[in-house]
């Protein structure tokens, strides 16, 4: 590696400027800190040790530091419940002690059972590194199937706990689950899930074209497990499976990104014998054709193939709903019998509406409808031949879901707002009466917070909305504190919902703004769709208008707007700052995609090809490398204080994004404003799961923010 010579001025650690580039469509593309890629060099252990010393060091000085670390124990040290899973009469729900670290999975016999506990992560490691990523209980609830992970990461092992005597079966841990997803069967004696092997060899972009689909009948070793659908040899798509509540009909659903899939049935009954005469598909097939051959050597029938639309497939009594944006962006359900399934037997029950509708499920023999209504929750309870049932009240304009069992007549609907906490009332489909079943409570007054929804113009026009949060007395003199945040992709909803960290904002007199940015599903698949591949540059340009529209009415100024994101929203502030750097005052990065090049070469990488595209095509790496982060970077700039928060386990965006960002944010500025990496130990791409980890995250982040703030 050719070293460029550091600034001597420079406060950080040494991170040495080589001379790789690459050569990309007759573009030179250079890529100064490709070294800090490779996590496993001990170079670069000792470069990420430094940082993370320096930046722990630095934020621990800072004044507002330990107050805002005593806010956040207790807002966040507090008792709550999750929303409960019946099955035959046992409830399976999860609790938060406020003298606990990790929630804790319990259940009991009818609501007035004695409460046990079944599995408590808090007890499973020494250091809390153990995480519960996932539970599935079988339909008679004597067993539960569950998935663990270390530092809380994506990669887990699923175990299988009988529920009467709390042990685990000494033959049923499966390995290679990160998307298990376990459908159990109706008599409870197996399940079919997702195993994503892991063969020496295989890089790990390449590793989600690996994934097959299997089922797993209980006492059998995992080597003996039957293969019900093969690998498609395809890491940009996701194989998943599902079965209808009575074992007839089995789904194969093959998501290629997220705005497209393909969906597959076959008769569950008939299933294993037909895998068992499967006969393996000639070496010469790939892609559309090796899925072909394999769906009709293993029974399965096409619904849905080879669309540019989105599909959900509910099974209830022979017949199949199927929600869809096909011929309509924000969504409508069909209906069809499961024994035909060719496009002109569907039958539309539910149309489109000028509202998103978000989900279906089938709770005591009714449609229960999902929609969001302008950023806002609502829900339908409809017949199963759409008619209207009636409307499910709400407490007022929030984040809402039901949750039930298509054969009980008890459902569960959650709620909450940017002012209130989370709420969970159980209601009667057939009658509506509806009670409060559990409710969180919070250590603070939220009656002086006003809630505001505003729209601003974006660049091409297009009219953004976004909520705005603060104290109902605060004055527009374009001084206070605020904190912009946004995701804009994916299909991802940003709704009004709580979040107990805000609060902590708003007490310091800050003003807390989420943006609905396009690329998001809040307004369907075409406000999806306006914001990924070659129209991504929308998203940036949303949230630039969101900051200019804060400014402009006097919220805030640039010296005391701050940014935030994680993942694709650690893109959109990593793409913000570089493009606009004097409209912010400090951002936080949070696990994010900042080297667009290269991204699809990492992680999971591949599986967002669709969503980004890929500097393998060359009208998108175009696109990609013009907005780029990492790329944009240039000398003497003033970009605002950043801090970077990354994971030591995230195996799912590749920290090498944080590292090579961080480097060349630090090189850019030198010591003209903070450049930090901060690196939590013993956390996946979601972070740590342990609360004394989120109040230390959340201090210091909100530390930072005020101190360059203010």
């Amino acid at each position: 590696m050719e070293a460029e010579e550091i600034v001597g001025s420079s406060p950080y650690p040494p991170s040495p400027r080589g001379g790789d580039a690459d050569e990309i469509f007759g573009v030179s593309v250079p890529d100064p800190y490709r070294w800090l890629e490779d996590a496993s060099d001990a170079g670069v252990q000792q470069w990420m040790s430094a940082q993370d010393q320096l930046a722990r060091t630095a934020l621990s000085q800072l004044p507002q530091r330990e107050p805002l670390a005593n806010r956040f124990r207790e807002l966040l040290y507090r008792d709550s419940i999750g929303v409960p899973t019946n099955r035959r009469g046992r409830l399976f729900y999860t609790r938060r002690h406020a003298d606990k670290e990790k929630a804790i999975l319990y259940w009991k016999a009818g609501d007035k059972g004695a409460e046990k506990v079944l599995l408590d992560p808090n007890a499973m490691s020494e250091d809390g590194s153990t995480s519960l990523k996932g539970w599935w209980p079988s339909w008679d609830g004597k067993r539960v199937a569950y998935a663990l992970s270390e530092n809380n990461s994506d990669e887990s092992v699923l175990y299988v706990r009988d529920v009467a005597t709390g042990t685990d079966s000494k033959t049923d841990a499966i390995t290679g689950v990160k998307y298990a997803n376990p459908a159990w069967t109706p008599d409870s004696k197996g399940f079919y899930y997702v195993h994503l092997p892991k063969p020496e060899g295989v890089a790990i972009a390449d590793r989600p074209g690996l994934a097959e689909v299997r089922f797993h009948r209980l006492g059998d070793p995992q080597d003996k497990d039957r293969l019900v659908f093969p690998s498609i040899g395809d890491p940009r798509a996701f194989l998943g499976t599902g079965l209808s509540r009575d074992g007839r009909h089995l789904m194969l659903v093959v998501q290629r990104g997220w705005r497209a899939t393909d969906v597959y049935v076959a008769d569950a009954r008939k299933e294993a014998r037909a895998s068992k005469r499967a006969k393996a598909a000639p070496a010469d097939l790939a892609g559309q054709a090796l899925i072909d051959w394999n769906t009709k050597e293993r029974g399965f029938a096409p619904l849905a193939v080879g669309n540019d639309a989105l599909y959900r497939v509910t099974a209830h009594k022979g017949w199949l709903y199927i929600r869809t944006n096909e011929g309509a962006p924000n969504y409508r359900v069909f209906k069809t019998r499961a024994t035909k399934l060719d496009r002109p037997s569907w039958k539309e029950v539910v149309p489109e509406t000028a509202d998103t509708l978000e989900s279906l499920s089938i709770i005591g023999g009714r449609l229960a409808l999902s929609y969001l209504r302008d950023v806002h929750s609502a829900i339908e309870l409809r017949s199963l031949d759409g008619k209207l049932v009636r409307k499910v009240e709400l407490p007022g304009i929030g984040s809402a879901s039901i949750s039930g069992l298509s054969d009980q007549d008890t459902a569960y609907v959650v709620f909450s707002s940017f002012v209130t906490p989370k709420q969970i009332y159980s209601t009667s489909v057939k009658s509506g009466k509806t009670a409060l079943w559990a409710k969180d409570t919070l250590a603070a007054d939220m009656s002086d917070v006003t809630v505001e929804q505003v729209r601003f113009p974006s660049k091409d026009g297009t009219a953004i909305p976004m909520f705005l949060v603060h104290k109902t007395n605060i004055e527009k003199n374009g001084k206070n504190p605020t904190l912009l945040y946004g995701y804009g992709g994916f299909n991802v909803s940003l709704r009004p919902s709580f979040r107990a960290t805000a609060v902590a904002w708003l007490e310091q007199g800050g003003v807390y703004a989420m943006a609905n940015l396009r690329g998001g599903g809040e307004f369907g698949e075409s406000w999806h769709q306006a914001g990924m591949l070659a129209n991504k540059q929308n998203v940036f340009d949303d949230f630039i208008g969101a900051a200019e529209h804060l400014i402009r009415e006097g919220y805030t100024a640039p010296t005391h707007l701050g940014i935030a994101g994680g993942s694709n929203g650690g893109l959109l502030v990593g793409a913000a700052m570089t493009q606009r750097p004097e409209l912010f005052g400090a951002v936080v990065c949070s696990v994010p995609l900042l080297d667009m090049v290269r991204y699809h070469k990492f992680g999971s990488g591949k599986t967002w090809i669709a969503e980004y595209g890929s500097a393998e095509d060359e009208a998108q790496f175009r696109t990609l490398h013009a907005y780029s982060p990492y790329h944009r970077i240039e000398r003497g700039v003033a970009y605002p204080p950043m801090l970077m928060m990354s994971a030591d386990s995230d195996d799912r965006v590749d920290p090498m994004h944080a590292r090579k960002f961080t480097a060349a944010i630090q090189w850019a500025t030198s010591s003209q404003a903070p450049a930090l990496i901060r690196i939590e130990k013993n956390a996946g791409h979601g972070g740590a799961d342990l609360v004394k980890q989120s109040v230390a995250r959340y201090a210091d982040q909100y530390a930072f923010l005020l101190e360059q703030l203010r």
